[in-house]
């Protein structure tokens, strides 16, 4: 199908791209890596009024350290994101998360930025944002702003940026010493959509957990941290049987979708059966009843 008629802009700079974006209005829409965006045009199932294409603004490539966090421009691609060393040191479980997004030529043109302001639940990086405790870094020409992860995905492929933001990085905490992390993922086939999703961020100190971060895809309408999880293994042994028990509440206040690839309650076992091997993953504690092969990071 052909897409609608639109007005079509290519600023060459930050500045250029915010003043296109304000003069546009309302009905514009941000091309990045088009991943997502080129299919809805293509079904009208969106129809904006202009295009700001983003591909000449190269400052929003950039991968920087800031002393405890990097920051991750909008448009740098998945595979520049996997390859970088600045991310595979500081934040591995983007790494992870990065390698299982679709298929080489979708990561070599998808962008970091462009997955986190389509805001869809089944996306793989914006759990990982949350349970990092990421900050998205937007502006506009009435300046910029700071949005928590938290408060970034407000509802179904909606997030908190306004008609006239525009998305220029992402803020994430480095994870220090005694971190381990792990994405755990379920899928129909190899570069399909999450059916669930566990980011896992595990800190271990003298045998026992002293702190969790748990980020679930595809658990509702945007993503969620398994909040009642993180608190339960808080303090307890490292162990596989620790994780079982703590993984039981997993699901504990979402709400997953029911659709042709799986139920609500299939969804809520994934969640606390993903989440046990995130967690021992992590940790490096070997699961229960299974032969282990090592699939966490240690930071």
């Amino acid at each position: 199908m052909i897409p609608a008629q639109f007005e079509y802009v290519r600023p060459s700079s930050l500045d250029e791209a915010v003043a296109a974006l304000a003069e546009a209005g309302e009905d514009a829409k941000v091309l990045a890596g088009g991943q997502s965006l080129m299919p809805l045009l293509r079904l009208r199932l969106a129809y904006p009024d202009a295009l700001v294409d983003l591909d000449r603004v190269d400052a929003l490539r950039e991968i920087r350290d800031e002393g405890d966090a990097l920051v991750i421009g909008a448009m740098a691609t998945h595979h520049q994101v996997f390859r970088d060393p600045l991310v595979n040191e500081h934040a591995p479980l983007i790494v992870e998360a990065t390698a299982t997004v679709a298929d080489p030529a979708v990561r070599h043109r998808g962008t970091f930025g462009g997955s986190m302001a389509h805001a869809d639940p089944a996306a793989d990086l914006p759990a990982v944002a949350t349970a990092l405790d990421a900050v998205f870094l937007a502006r506009s020409v009435r300046g910029e702003r700071a949005i928590p992860a938290a408060e970034f995905f407000v509802d179904w492929m909606t997030s908190a940026l306004e008609p006239d933001e525009l998305l220029t990085g992402v803020r994430v905490p480095k994870l220090g010493p005694g971190w381990g992390v792990h994405y755990e993922k379920f899928r129909r086939t190899a570069q399909a959509w999450s059916i669930i999703g566990v980011a896992c961020a595990l800190r271990r100190d003298d045998g026992a957990v002293a702190e969790a971060r748990i980020g679930l895809t595809n658990m509702g309408p945007v993503p969620v941290r398994a909040a009642a999880a993180e608190e339960a293994i808080r303090g307890r042994p490292a162990s596989a049987e620790a994780f079982r028990a703590a993984a039981d509440t997993a699901a504990e206040g979402t709400a997953p979708p029911a659709d042709l690839h799986g139920s609500a309650e299939y969804r809520e076992h994934l969640a606390r059966v993903l989440t046990a091997r995130a967690m021992a993953a992590a940790a490096a504690v070997p699961r229960e009843g299974a032969v282990w092969r090592r699939g966490g990071r240690r930071s």
